[in-house]
């Protein structure tokens, strides 16, 4: 369940992932065979022409290597992909807490007990001078959505839905008819033991849909916040056990920052994502949008976390990435580009 105007080949190149990851996996783990061509105008199939097994111990992983390769080492042109069957039952409601580190404290006690959300996601109070967050979450088999109260409020009003202006998730339960009555129970319970409220399970398709379109509306929902200004968005992962601390560490920086930047995220993979809106005729803000992109970065850095979850390096997270690997992982990186790319053809400047 990717955002709207994602290739199958786009998701692969950047490692990316969608709404249900807890539940089925990002991308990495379900490519099984990658179409590519080399630099030097070779075809290669990275786990070999036709092959599609399900796991596999011939050789180094050439499909893994590609995957999140970001285009500086060829073009994919074909992916073979993992299918999943379709749940027989599904459940989606909505969920208010009090604040945000309540919102985060129940996904984690959800993951925890191992409820099978497919998704969660969360919305937070809207904060002065900034606009938080949303985060996503996905679970077992169920996936929750989160959304801070500036996401929330925005959501809302740009898809004409009645949210409360709270820190909110959005949880998604995915299993059989006899199972799911079981999960909505053990998931209640979780939320009101979080100070959460306002749960009401929606079963039908059509109102199911009008709840997932309004959270991939987010990040037109964030621009809206500031008409005429353009979007920066910016994503780490943690440990789930460390995401609580840092999504409260991290709203109380783009309030002292003055920015407005609502988050969202998949927050069962301990990944979350800011939507930084701003002026971009203005240096001094485009300035700030830059130390707070770094000091996030770093903030999940030592949190044992990653400077990019799914939206990959590119040019802006190339020192954090060093930060992360150390001097012998990057060497080795570049060792591997210079094997492949020796012209340095392939999305030069990317990532390295």
């Amino acid at each position: 369940d990717p955002g709207a105007d994602a290739s199958l080949c786009g998701m692969a190149a950047t490692g990316a992932s969608g709404t249900n990851a807890v539940r089925y996996g990002t991308m990495r783990p379900n490519v099984l065979n990658l179409r590519v061509v080399l630099p030097d105008g070779r075809l290669l199939h990275t786990a070999g022409p036709g092959r599609q097994p399900r796991k596999r111990a011939a050789g180094y992983d050439l499909t893994s290597l590609f995957v999140g390769s970001e285009g500086t080492l060829g073009f994919l042109t074909q992916a073979t992909l993992r299918l999943h069957p379709l749940p027989e039952a599904t459940a989606v409601s909505i969920a208010s807490f009090p604040s945000v580190g309540a919102a985060v404290a129940c996904t984690v006690q959800v993951l925890q007990a191992a409820v099978p959300v497919a998704r969660i996601g969360e919305c937070l109070q809207p904060g002065v001078g900034v606009q938080v967050p949303v985060l996503e979450l996905n679970t077992a088999s169920s996936h929750p959505e989160f959304l801070d109260e500036v996401m929330a409020d925005a959501c809302g009003r740009f898809s004409r839905m009645e949210l409360p202006v709270a820190a909110t998730l959005l949880l998604e339960l995915h299993g059989s008819r006899r199972s799911l009555a079981e999960q909505q129970q053990q998931t209640e319970e979780i939320v009101r033991q979080n100070g959460g409220s306002g749960l009401a399970w929606a079963e039908g398709l059509e109102e199911r849909e009008q709840l997932w379109a309004m959270r991939h509306n987010a990040w037109y929902a964030a621009l809206a916040l500031r008409p005429g200004c353009q979007g920066y968005s910016t994503d780490v992962c943690v440990p789930i056990s460390r995401l609580p601390d840092v999504v409260v560490e991290t709203k109380q920086d783009l309030q002292a920052s003055s920015l407005t930047g609502p988050m969202v995220g998949h927050v069962g993979d301990g990944n979350f994502h800011c939507i930084l809106v701003f002026n971009s005729q203005d240096p001094e803000e485009a300035q700030r949008i830059h130390a707070f992109t770094q000091r996030l970065g770093r903030r999940a850095l030592a949190a044992g976390g990653t400077c990019t979850g799914e939206h990959g390096v590119g040019l802006g997270k190339r020192a954090l990435l060093q930060e992360e690997l150390g001097q012998e992982g990057l060497d080795t990186l570049r060792s591997i580009k210079a094997a492949l790319d020796p012209h340095n053809l392939m999305n030069p400047g990317k990532v390295l």
